[in-house]
């Protein structure tokens, strides 16, 4: 595995967020410059519609954990769906401490091998989380704007003139392009099998480590290139299926966190609406170069919700908002892996990535 996610990087990624999401509201309090109303609107909170997110947040666990466990299955009978409860949550929780969200993969495989799921399973099953919420968005963000989320965008810019729709744009061109690579490793999984052989014999040259190991590698490939082609089979594209409708469950907390925001600060709202902006907000930050789309989702956010939100209360309401669709995941995953650490199951220099090898 190519990233190795030890404590120290994962601790330096929650420092990262939390500084650089602090400095966001900070600034949106500025911007607001009314710190009574903010205030008045933290002290007249709807509390049943914070409670309602709570519920939402938790389906970085559920809803991804229920979506791992239907592809999982598939090539590992006999998996238990708390475990990919427990493996998606973490996934959830490495992505929102890594830039572009590259500590998803990683974590999701080192916590189902803690949950005795064999490495090239993993593998293939993260690949297929990751092939679904590609689908999903892609075709959710086109639809969102076709839908009308768009036309009231268009008068927006994000900084130096950049536009909603360069941004869209942007991110339609990288799903488009991870959509194109899929569907061939998919369709035609020899070929990767064997462009995989090759790039294990040229490190074989060039490792020690990877040459001691070599017989062991050249089995997880091929048993990853076993269960790639078992999802090429009728019962496979139909895990498929339900693992990308429950890519719309599993991203609950962030699609739907908009609306149950706006309620609890009490504003009211239109909830196709909201749901349609919060898609196109959630498509927009998926590739988002800091951990968690720090700074960049509270003024992306504040941007587009500056429809509905009054300027006063916009810190507010970012903070109920980032409550539900991540500090909530980042605080329990924190507290859970940190247990780890002090009960020993985690090395506290240990290579994530690389336990998941052995």
């Amino acid at each position: 595995m190519p990233l190795a996610l030890t404590p120290r990087l994962l601790r330096r990624g929650l420092e990262l967020f939390a500084v650089i999401s602090l400095a966001g509201v900070v600034g949106l309090l500025f911007y607001g410059n009314n710190f009574r109303a903010f205030i008045g609107a933290l002290v007249g909170l709807h509390w049943g519609w914070l409670l309602l997110g709570l519920g939402l947040a938790s389906m970085d666990w559920i809803g991804g954990g229920t979506r791992l466990w239907v592809v999982a299955r598939h090539v590992r009978p006999g998996v238990r769906l708390r475990d990919m409860i427990l493996a998606g949550g973490m996934s959830a929780w490495a992505a929102y401490l890594t830039p572009f969200q590259t500590g998803a993969g990683p974590m999701m495989m080192w916590t189902m091998k803690r949950g005795g799921v064999r490495l090239p399973e993993a593998v293939t099953s993260t690949f297929m989380t990751f092939v679904a919420t590609v689908v999903f968005f892609a075709i959710a963000g086109p639809l969102a704007i076709y839908f009308g989320a768009g036309k009231s965008l268009a008068r927006h810019h994000v900084v130096l003139g950049i536009t909603y729709y360069g941004l869209f744009r942007t991110s339609l061109t990288i799903f488009g392009v991870l959509g194109v690579l899929m569907l061939f490793a998919m369709i035609f999984p020899v070929w990767l099998r064997d462009a995989v052989h090759w790039l294990a014999t040229r490190l074989e040259g060039r490792s020690r480590r990877i040459a001691s190991r070599i017989g062991q590698l050249r089995a997880g490939i091929d048993r990853a290139h076993e269960c790639m082609v078992a999802f090429g089979s009728p019962q496979g594209w139909l895990a498929l299926f339900w693992c990308v409708l429950l890519s719309g469950p599993s991203h609950a907390n962030k699609l739907l966190a908009g609306y149950a925001a706006l309620r609890a600060v009490g504003i009211p709202a239109n909830f196709v609406d909201i749901l349609l902006l919060q898609t196109f907000i959630t498509f927009l930050l998926y590739f988002a170069p800091t951990p968690g789309a720090s700074g960049l989702a509270e003024l992306l956010s504040a941007a587009v919700m500056s429809i509905y939100v009054p300027r006063e209360i916009t810190a507010g309401y970012i903070i109920i908002w980032r409550f539900i669709n991540s500090y909530v995941t980042v605080i329990t995953g924190s507290l859970l892996f940190w247990h780890w650490l002090r009960r020993g199951l985690v090395g506290r220099e240990e290579r994530v990535a690389a336990d998941a090898e052995g």
